[in-house]
């Protein structure tokens, strides 16, 4: 059980304690300024590790100066090393503070008499173009060092040169006609212009240049017809286009030319490589022409290897706008129709090709034209694809090898898209997956059981006839206790989970439970427990989270283990409830909240510093809430039996004037209940927002749990509170075509069924009968034996962002205040680091960081006299784009009121799609404002000045006497 770990600890190691930045920087100092060249290597290796741990410019400043200190002095050996981090931590040069000092260290080793020495810093120079793209000196000296006679320093010029044209237009400008002459030149050695020419793709800065640019690779093309000047000439070229933009149409020609007319191989390959990059880059550029001219050409080689190239081409404009347009072909012309269909043609000669690659790429591009052309008549294609998938299927699923497996993937990839927008074709496509589970190797089993259950989990195919066939192959995996049979049991029980629509059969749960004990290990009944939580099958779920409990090794796992375990049980409660029995469905939802309050507690018990289980605190704190207010629903709606409007209802109403009255004291009641749902319901938009590293269909389930709860309250208006105003447009069914999964499904169903109860009642009767309250509670008994989804997110965390925030000024000790004179702004800097886990932007990625500052006033110390209300507060947002992960903004702060003022600084990013969401962190500091020196001495001398006269007063009343 240790493994378990992965589950919910993984990249959670950004709070372990270690020497602060200063301490880290300190010893490697010490490192550097050793004698024994060894240690001094060691040290300068071990600099981007301190980057990556302390990512903000002062400390990376420090080090990058120490850094050049060492390069400037240093042997070539060191200076390698220092080159090295440099190219390794190229993503933290923009920090540099003294990018000048920097320079000027390195830039002094250009004048050595020593070739490597040069080579070495224009390398240096090269890998910091980033910072410098405009310095005349480093560019003077590529310059010089292009017409040395060393071949390392020339080698290492041309490495410069290419990192400056890509970062600065001056300098391309500039090198452009020096390059060509040396291309052109007859002295410059053929290996010489073969490393030249791929400068040249940088040459895109503005229209003239990268058309001189690409007249000159033309000439090179035509003059040098050899194998590798050719390739290299043609790559530069298809780089250049694909940067510049303008001339991708012209290179798809050229590239489809050199494809149809070049005899060699190698050239061949080339342009296939090329073409795909343009097939992914700017699929909306490649005409009907050009994709009729790779068909033909695809239909007339001889070589399985290049078909395959130019089929894996095709396949990937399949899936693009492209085919679209390759489709559209003008009606009446009767032999460009005739012709286009080449690709169908191709594609329906492939899929039984003897060469599994090549059948792969030719059902994917069927697979696609049946799921992008859905308008047009394919029926024979469908068939044509569901027939190629099958023996592709049966080839491969007999097959260990790596290929077969990538092979089959491909192919169950596509019969799930197949099945998505075809659903028709299910029930076909099942059967043989099915057919063939039983004779298939164990990797291809877990790879069909994959595909199986993302197909059931979309449409509801898997009949219970089928489970008998799924039951029998779970009994013979189990006699083996191998990795492969382990992963294989939990695929294949998803599977049964997932077929299964309502809850499994006694039988089902004692064959899964008898091959556990048998031949499973702890990890592998977690697992499938997991699984069991996500479909909603608690009552398994509880069982297999009980028998692990005694097998972990950390407190922390326990408490995990039973927290899974009670919360299961509290939904195996609910399974219980019964339409129009609600005295049963209180004491139900009851003995599911016991469970529930048991669980958390464990559940807090089970987090850590490192892992705070914010999510899943946050998601079952939020479970328990709504089923107390789903309990006090239920109770007040009894309410009407106990305590029915009185008699004078009427004459209250009247003398009042608000119609509920009417009603009696439920109004009120069911008023309190509304406000409760509404309030859950935004609680749920919080965690939502919070939960950025989320996959789609936890995000989803937050989502229908926030829908559940606006849904109650909206049927409490329109039945009680407000029938007259209440509206069913915006709550109207949107369909179920984007259903992903059979939890969402059910609840769509109750959320449309409730919807259709509360309407007809809205028009047929007046509030308040016991019709009303009747379909109330009935909703909500019919919402919670729906069994709910615990989803991915609650047990595994796929992807990780955190972002770090460092304020400057800010005070040794934290609780101490920052002193700020109110007559002078505070310009506080933010800067942030943002940090990824082993997957960044799997599931979303950061667009931009929103900045939020605001400050209070905690406690006066000047005079109370009055300041207009604007001077109170400060209330600021910047929005700012993290580059290379790192962002940083000023704000310029008021604190006209002496006292202490406490300054709160909040992060929030913004994703691709420019969706909000509230990552955090929070940070606070305090600022002390202290009255600025001449207003002190002025309010002293007025002070003063009053003192005497005071004593001058006291003493004339004194002298009377």
């Amino acid at each position: 059980m240790a493994g378990s770990a992965k589950s919910f600890l993984a990249d959670a190691g950004y709070g372990e304690q270690e020497l602060d930045a200063n301490s880290a920087l300190m010893e490697l100092d010490k490192g550097l300024r050793s004698g024994k060249l060894g240690e001094q290597c060691e040290a300068v290796v071990r600099f981007p590790r301190l980057f990556q741990k302390y990512p903000f410019p002062i400390l990376i400043n420090s080090a990058f100066l120490k850094l050049a200190d060492v390069f400037r002095v240093g042997n070539n050996f060191l200076r390698l090393c220092v080159l090295k981090v440099t190219q390794q931590s190229e993503k933290h040069l923009e920090k540099i503070l003294n990018v000048d000092e920097f320079v000027k260290r390195v830039f002094s080793v250009i004048h050595s008499n020593d070739p490597v020495a040069r080579a070495i810093t224009l390398r240096m120079l090269g890998s910091m173009a980033s910072i410098i793209p405009e310095r005349k000196n480093a560019h003077h000296s590529i310059r010089q060092s292009l017409d040395s006679h060393d071949n390392v320093e020339v080698e290492a010029a041309i490495f410069a040169a290419a990192n400056f044209s890509a970062q600065s237009k001056d300098f391309a400008v500039g090198i452009c006609n020096k390059i060509s002459e040396m291309i052109q030149g007859l002295a410059t050695p053929v290996d010489l212009k073969l490393k030249l020419i791929p400068i040249l793709q940088h040459m895109h800065h503005d229209a003239s240049l990268a058309s001189s640019s690409r007249q000159l690779l033309q000439q090179l093309v035509t003059s040098y017809p050899s194998t590798k000047m050719v390739i290299v000439t043609l790559h530069t070229f298809t780089l250049l286009a694909a940067s510049s933009l303008v001339d991708i149409p012209k290179q798809i020609q050229l590239l489809l030319q050199y494809l149809k007319n070049d005899p060699r191989k190698a050239v061949k390959r080339l342009a296939i490589q090329d073409l795909k990059l343009l097939a992914n880059k700017t699929p909306h550029t490649w005409s009907r022409e050009n994709i009729q001219a790779l068909c033909e050409s695809a239909l007339n080689t001889p070589y399985d290897s290049l078909k395959m190239g130019m089929l894996s081409v095709l396949s990937t404009l399949s899936g693009t706008i492209a085919i679209k347009q390759y489709f559209s072909s003008a009606p009446g012309a009767a032999a460009t129709t005739a012709r286009s269909f080449d690709l169908v043609k191709l594609a329906q000669e492939c899929c039984y090709h003897n060469n599994r690659g090549i059948a792969a790429h030719g059902v994917r591009i069927l697979t696609n034209i049946s799921a992008s052309c859905q308008e047009k008549d394919l029926l024979p294609l469908e068939q044509d694809a569901v027939f190629g998938l099958e023996a592709l299927l049966v080839l491969c699923s007999q097959d260990d090898s790596p290929g077969a497996q990538a092979t089959l993937k491909i192919t169950l990839t596509c019969m799930v898209k197949l099945v998505k927008c075809r659903p028709h074709l299910s029930q076909s496509v099942v059967e043989s997956l099915l057919a063939q589970l039983h004779s298939a190797q164990d990797n291809a089993r877990i790879l069909m059981c994959h595909c199986l259950a993302a197909i059931a989990m979309q449409l509801p195919v898997l009949a219970d006839g089928m489970l008998g066939d799924l039951m029998d192959l779970y009994k013979l995996i189990g006699q083996s206790a191998t990795d492969k049979k382990q992963e294989l049991l939990v695929s294949l029980a998803t599977v049964i989970f997932v077929s299964s629509q309502k809850a499994l059969s006694t039988e089902i749960k004692t064959v899964i439970k008898q091959q556990l004990e048998n031949a499973s290990n702890g990890w592998t009944a977690y697992r499938i427990a997991r699984q069991a939580s996500r479909m909603g099958n608690h009552d398994m779920a509880r069982e297999l989270y009980q028998s692990l409990l005694t097998q972990v090794a950390s407190e922390h796992f326990y408490f995990w283990l039973n927290s899974l375990k009670e919360f299961s049980h509290a939904e195996q409660c609910l399974t219980g409830l019964q339409e129009d029995n609600y005295s049963s469905a209180l004491s139900c939802i009851a003995e599911a909240l016991k469970s529930y309050h048991k669980g958390i507690a464990s559940l807090t018990a089970a987090s850590t510093p490192l892992n705070p289980l914010s999510f899943q605190c946050g998601f079952v704190k939020l479970r328990i809430d709504l089923l107390q207010a789903f309990s006090q629903l239920i109770c007040t709606c009894n309410s009407l039996k106990t305590s029915p409007p009185p008699a004078i209802a009427t004459t209250i109403v009247m003398t009042s004037g608000n119609d509920l009255q009417r009603c009696g004291r439920i109004s009120n009641q069911m008023k309190h209940s509304m406000e409760e749902f509404r309030n859950l319901a935004t609680r749920y938009g919080d965690l939502y927002q919070s939960s950025f590293d989320a996959d789609s269909a936890t995000l989803r389930n937050v989502e229908l749990q926030q829908q559940s709860c606006l849904l109650i309250s909206h049927a409490i208006e329109a039945l009680i509170l407000d029938p007259e105003s209440a509206s069913f447009q915006e709550y109207s069914s949107n369909g179920t075509a984007h259903v992903e999964s059979e939890y969402e499904r059910r609840m769509m169903s109750v959320f449309n069924h409730v919807l259709e109860e509360v309407e007809s009642l809205n028009r047929k009767y007046a509030p308040v009968s016991y019709l009303h309250t009747a379909c109330l509670c009935n909703a909500v008994i019919a919402l919670l034996k729906v069994p709910l989804s615990f989803q991915r997110y609650f047990f595994q965390k796929l992807q990780s962002t955190s972002i770090k925030l460092a304020l400057s000024p800010s005070p040794r000790n934290p609780a101490e205040p920052i002193a700020v004179q109110n007559n002078q702004q505070l310009a506080l800097k933010v800067e942030g680091v943002v940090q990824h886990g082993s997957k960044p932007g799997l599931f979303r990625k950061i667009q931009s960081v929103c900045l939020n500052v605001s400050s209070v006033l905690q406690s006066k110390s000047g005079q109370d006299y009055k300041i207009p209300i604007d001077n109170m507060t400060n209330e600021m947002e910047q929005r700012v784009e993290p580059h290379n992960d790192y962002f940083s903004t000023q704000f310029l702060l008021n604190f006209v009121i002496l006292g202490t003022h406490n300054i709160t600084v909040e992060s929030s990013v913004i994703d691709s799609n420019g969706i909000v969401w509230k990552t955090g962190p929070k940070t606070t500091i305090f600022v002390k404002s202290l009255e600025d020196p001449y207003s002190q001495q002025v309010r002293l001398q007025q002070q003063q000045g009053q003192a005497p006269s005071q004593q001058q007063q006291q003493r004339t009343a004194y002298s009377r006497f």
